[in-house]
Order: C-alpha cells, then structure tokens, then sequence
C-alpha cells in the first residue's frame, strides 16, 4: 500500500461541494453540456440518495457513489467513480464496501446495479453476478 493509499478515507457524507462532484463527472465522461445551465441537481444527488459515500484525499472529494432505496428491501448502486488519477488502489472497492454494509444493516436484501461496459469484472469480483434473461432498460420519451 502506497502513501496516498494510507491517507484515503472513505465515507458517508450528506453535502459535497458542487465543483468536487463537476470535477467527479467530467472525469468520469458523465457530464453534459445541458448541465452547466442547471448543475443544481448535484446539490440534491448527495442529499436525497439513499446513502451517498464519498472518497477523500486532504479533504478533497476523489471518489463517490450512491444508493437509491427505500432502506427497506431493494436498492441500487450508481454513480460509482473515482478520479483516473486515482483509480487501482482500491478505492472504488472500498466505496461499494461501504454501500453493501449499510444497505445491509438496515436488511436490503437485493442490491442491483447497472455496470458501465468494462467495467463487470470488477463488479463481479465483489459478489455482483449478471442478472440472467434481465435487460436493463431506459425511459427514452414520454407515450402517454
């Protein structure tokens, strides 16, 4: 373990500094130019998720992710990134750690995800399996 790996902390957080989660998105390629009129909704995504984790180094916001659930029974895990110039030290495992354990002190017994292309292996490494005849799927415009 590096330096840098021993001064890495590692959690539950209500607020976040806008920029340090700009900084997150960009880096992560999640940005999109409709965002700068209106990067507001970044405020909420911390305080209204089920639980948000975050990664600090000094302080500085390098790493996130989130749950969405009722913290009764189902969630989902999204919105896991860290900054590239810190990836490889573990440090997204230890964010999913973290969300897995307090889901699960509060008895969510199904946690789902939806895994960026490249990125399975490292969810199945940490008990994820793929959901066999499941098709995640996305709304794309309102029929009604």
């Amino acid at each position: 373990m590096d330096n840098l790996s021993k001064n890495i902390d590692v959690k539950i957080i209500r607020s976040a500094f806008r920029d340090d989660l700009i900084c997150l998105y960009k880096d992560a390629d999640w940005w999109e130019s409709s965002y700068d009129a209106h990067p507001e909704f970044l405020d909420r995504i911390v305080k209204d998720s089920a639980i948000f984790a975050g990664a600090f180094v000094d302080q500085q916001l390098i790493g996130m992710g989130r749950a969405l659930s009722d913290m009764a029974s189902d969630a989902y895990i999204q919105d896991v990134a860290v900054l590239k110039k810190y990836r490889g030290r573990g440090i997204g495992k230890k964010i999913i750690q973290l969300l897995i354990s307090k889901l699960k002190k509060n008895d969510v017994d199904w946690i789902g995800l939806v895994a960026q292309p490249g990125t399975a292996s490292f969810y199945r490494r940490l008990g994820f399996e793929v959901l066999k005849d499941h098709v995640p799927m996305k709304f794309k415009k309102s029929v009604l």
